[in-house]
Parts: structure tokens; C-alpha cells; sequence
């Protein structure tokens, strides 16, 4: 009995630091409030929150059901989507608050042409994320 309570103490409080550490992240990066002064819809603030904390119930709720959860084909799809999105603003957001492109362009010799690696990047990520899903996933 006693270890079972220490085993939910132990997990609830790394449960607490790890969620206090994304929370962080996300806020030193600034994604959200960045894609809400982007987007122009300040307006939709409570449902943003709304959204985040749902997304990480829901989350939490797959993670530790053993319910098996079958959505249709359409559905993976835009919920795949919607967690590239969030992969790659999570990486540029990263990527821009350490100003690695820029470094490595000035590093390179390649200053001029920072557009054009960026875009050789994303390009070379969306067909290698496409390559692997298709060839080895199917």
C-alpha cells in the first residue's frame, strides 16, 4: 500500500516538472502569442487556451488508456498535419530565438543566399518525411 502511494507521488511529480518544463519552452519560444499577433485574431484568446489545455487532456488520456481509439483515414490525416505544423513552428520558433540560420549562413560563406537555404531545408524535410512515409510506412 505504501509504495503504491509513493509510486503516484513520484509520477505525479514528474508529471508536474515535465509539464512545467514544456509550458516553459513554449513560453521562452513565444510560439503561441507570436501566431496570435501573426494571425490578427487576439479576439480568439480564451479559445486558444481552451485548445492548449484540451490538446494536453487529450493527450495525457491517450497516453495512459489501453481503449484502442480508431479514427478514419481523413481524420490521421489532418491530425498529422496538425502536428507537423506544430513540429516545425516548435523547430523554427527554436531555430530563430538561437539565430542558427543566420550563423551558419554567415559561417558558409552563404549570406546572400539565406533564402535559399531555408527553403532547400524545408523542402529537403517535406520530401524525406514524404519518402519515408511512403516507402517504409505505407
Amino acid at each position: 500500500m505504501i509504495n503504491n502511494l509513493i509510486e503516484v507521488f513520484i509520477g505525479f511529480a514528474s508529471g508536474l516538472v515535465v509539464g512545467t518544463g514544456f509550458v516553459a519552452f513554449l513560453t521562452v519560444l513565444g510560439i503561441i502569442p507570436r501566431l496570435i499577433q501573426l494571425s490578427k485574431t487576439e479576439h480568439f484568446m480564451k479559445t486558444y487556451e481552451v485548445g492548449v489545455i484540451l490538446g494536453a487532456l487529450f493527450g495525457i488520456y491517450l497516453s495512459f488508456s489501453s481503449e484502442p481509439f480508431s479514427v478514419s483515414t481523413i481524420v490521421i490525416v489532418i491530425w498529422g498535419t496538425f502536428h507537423g505544423i506544430f513540429i516545425g513552428m516548435l523547430a523554427a520558433a527554436l531555430t530563430e530565438v538561437l539565430n542558427v540560420f543566420p550563423l551558419l549562413a554567415k559561417r558558409v560563406g552563404l549570406e546572400h543566399y539565406l533564402l535559399w537555404l531555408l527553403m532547400a531545408l524545408v523542402f529537403g524535410k517535406i520530401f524525406g518525411s514524404l519518402f519515408q512515409w511512403i516507402i517504409f510506412v505505407k
